[in-house]
């Protein structure tokens, strides 16, 4: 029988252990999308990313064809970034493109975080060639989008037949966090949530107003 220890498994994310990819969050990549409707996309799309930029994450912002056909990436991922360089390509495969390439290897992490439009394409290609090549692929479900509910959904089935792992955008924050006595990112992770958190968000903003509430304790973070 296996022996029991208060320690996190290796496959959760931490900020240490994996890089992020924000795929093609761009203006005409998001009028097609009906998997999602518009203001949930952006709203976790933002949480992924202020998630990301706070905890220190090594995140790539990558577009396609920004000046001749798509459009700038939102604003909400783009000013949890300030001056940070997007990497444009002409490839629907983000895997394909060499500048993305060089900086992954530059960055040097095993474990990908992919998020972005459309799931079938831009999503579904650089999740497969990553795994191919041995990399351990994450995918933020509901921080993507498709042309249609079917598209998505075959895309994601695809994606974790091949060995790859869903997960939603509050769950990468909380996992990101993952202790309330970790005081140093206490306060950006619940103002994370309450910004972009939904009912969630709420329920804090709720619990600290109304009770002074606080789920961790004054201990130092592990």
């Amino acid at each position: 029988m296996p022996t029991a220890t208060p320690t996190p498994g290796k496959t959760l994310v931490d900020p240490r252990n994996h890089m992020l990819i924000m795929i093609d969050f761009q203006s005409q990549m998001s009028f097609a999308t009906k998997s999602i409707d518009a203001v949930t996309l952006r709203n976790n799309a933002a949480l992924v990313a202020h998630a990301a930029a706070g905890f220190q994450v090594p995140t790539i912002l990558t577009t396609v064809a920004e000046k001749s056909f798509s459009g700038p990436m939102f604003t909400e991922i783009t000013d949890a970034f300030p001056g940070q360089a997007l990497l444009d390509r002409t490839s629907m495969n983000t895997w394909e493109d060499a500048p993305v390439i060089a900086e992954v290897n530059r960055i040097g992490k095993g474990r990908v975080v992919l998020c972005g439009l459309w799931t079938s394409v831009c999503i579904v290609g650089p999740a497969l060639s990553a795994i191919d090549q041995g990399f351990e692929v994450h995918v933020i479900a509901d921080a993507c989008g498709d042309i249609s509910e079917e598209a998505h959904a075959r895309a994601m089935d695809r994606m974790v037949q091949a060995g790859a792992r869903p997960m939603t955008s509050l769950q990468y924050l909380l996992e990101l966090q993952r202790d309330w006595a970790r005081t140093g990112t206490y306060d950006m992770t619940t103002g994370i949530a309450k910004q972009f958190g939904g009912a969630y968000g709420l329920g804090i903003i709720y619990a600290k107003t109304m009770f002074g509430a606080s789920e961790g304790h004054a201990k130092s973070a592990a």
